[in-house]
């Protein structure tokens, strides 16, 4: 039974994949930063009779000896781990070149020296920047529009670097926007039904003319899946875009989720803190994702509007079940 490292897996993206994975009997070692809580994100709710094949092994991905110390035990590495926070990155460009470009160096210097298998590393959609052509495929230009986004750059071309110079087989997944139970209230969608939830008529966010390639959570975690099992080595060295093919306006889904909610919006007006800058807002994302579905087998089952407010329902029956949750206590931009 193969044993997969998974980093940042206390995350939204990252517990999703190692429910999927356990439920499939995988071997999963997760990695949960550590804290003076003892508090491991989403892994805690997991049904004790899913965890009889997880690890959870606390600490910080800029550790490269503790890093390299798990790696040794596994034979697949998923790297997600990283400061994803767009706004926080205006203010704090040391701590995500800390986290997001010293941690996937870690990890992929660990990878080299015990000889991993597959080692995947997570990027975004915000490399791309403001489309240049749509649809966007992986031959586009980087362009980074944001610390973030720029230091998820530095983070892909360095593990490039590392298939090309020591071919280590290190395959770069890029997911369009996700969404889905667990994420970050930080984080749009989750925003806007919990401002839903509040009974609220006027709705405060950012931009709503941008537009995003929304991923619904259970595609995604699929792609990887894919990843996982196919025995394709042309994956190697290659950048692959998760996305549907389609794209939304963020104030097409806010209409969506207020028919879900069965209220009417009154106002939606822009919040300061939720801006970007003028020329750091990216404005259009629309994946081509052919070279996904050629090289593994990608085939994402939300992609019409129909599916997607079926997803979106989904996603907000979870919030409102869930809302309470201590987890969701302290949240910002909740409003």
């Amino acid at each position: 039974m193969k044993k997969i490292f998974v980093t940042g897996a206390d995350g939204f993206i990252g517990s999703n994949l190692v429910e999927k994975l356990l439920r499939k009997n995988y071997k999963v070692i997760a990695l949960s930063y550590y804290n003076s809580f003892d508090d491991t994100g989403w892994l805690k709710y997991f049904d004790k009779k899913l965890v009889k094949n997880l690890k959870i092994i606390s600490g910080d991905i800029r550790d490269f000896n503790f890093i390299n110390d798990i790696v040794k035990q596994s034979d697949i590495v998923i790297h997600l781990a990283a400061l994803i926070g767009i706004p926080f990155s205006y203010k704090s460009v040391k701590n995500y070149m800390d986290v997001n470009i010293t941690g996937t160096y870690n990890v992929l210097e660990a990878s080299k020296n015990n000889k991993i298998k597959k080692l995947i590393i997570t990027s975004t959609s915000e490399v791309y920047g403001s489309a240049q052509k749509l649809p966007i495929n992986e031959a586009h230009p980087l362009n980074a529009q944001s610390p973030y986004a720029a230091t998820k750059i530095a983070a892909d071309q360095l593990s490039l670097s590392y298939h090309k110079a020591y071919d280590l087989p290190v395959t770069i997944i890029r997911p369009f926007n996700t969404f889905g139970p667990r994420q970050s209230m930080r984080a749009v969608i989750p925003n806007i039904i919990n401002q839903f939830l509040k009974n609220k008529n006027k709705i405060f966010l950012g931009s709503i003319d941008t537009f995003r390639d929304f991923n619904y959570i259970e595609d995604i975690v699929e792609g990887y899946i894919k990843v996982i099992k196919t025995k394709n080595k042309k994956i190697f060295g290659e950048q692959i875009n998760l996305g549907t093919n389609k794209t939304y306006s963020i104030k097409e889904i806010v209409n969506i989720i207020s028919l879900i909610s069965k209220k009417k919006i009154i106002l939606i007006k822009n919040k300061k803190e939720r801006l970007r800058p003028k020329n750091s807002e990216v404005t259009k994302l629309l994946a081509s994702n052919k070279k996904a579905r050629k090289l593994i087998g990608y085939s994402p089952k939300i992609v019409s509007k129909k599916s997607l407010s079926s997803a979106l329902k989904k996603t907000f029956d979870w919030y409102k079940t869930n809302q309470n949750l201590p987890i969701f206590k302290n949240a910002h931009y909740v409003e």
